[in-house]
């Protein structure tokens, strides 16, 4: 008997699998350092500006990339902010702290490696074109969401 084995095409499924087999990775990092995956995407939105940012544009960044409530996204600023890895700057900015910035350079270090092992090898036109794919994916997706929630 022969297997003939095709390459899947992208369908949400395996977008999915893809997507929670990285974030079981990261989450497996994160969990060693006492952090969440939202609370981990709300503190690189933190450390990627610069300097103090509104809170309001912060929870839209968080509600944007995680497809939450704003409620939600202000609790997840709300635990960092008790855990002293962001902190209240003026009346309505925030900015992350030298602790939460540590965390940040932590983390990102550690899952660096594991990163660079999964990419490795996959050619490089590949991974561009998978990323203009995903991209429309994406916003085609942002779309149908707005839409449906109007």
């Amino acid at each position: 008997m022969t297997t003939t084995t095709t390459t899947p095409r992208v369908d949400p499924r395996v977008i999915a699998l893809a997507h929670y087999a990285g974030r079981a990775l990261l989450e497996n990092v994160l969990a060693r350092h006492g952090i969440t995956f939202q609370q981990s995407v709300t503190l690189r939105l933190a450390a990627l500006a610069d300097g103090p940012v509104p809170r309001e544009q912060l929870a839209d960044g968080v509600t944007g990339a995680l497809k939450i409530d704003a409620t939600e996204a202000h609790d997840v600023l709300d635990e960092l902010i008790a855990a002293q890895l962001l902190t209240p700057d003026g009346t309505s900015e925030v900015r992350i702290t030298d602790a939460g910035r540590e965390l940040y350079a932590t983390t990102s270090g550690e899952t660096a490696p594991i990163t660079a092992r999964i990419y490795d090898g996959i050619p490089a036109q590949d991974l561009a074109v998978t990323g203009r794919v995903l991209r429309l994916i994406t916003e085609r997706a942002d779309a149908e969401l707005a839409a449906l929630t109007r």
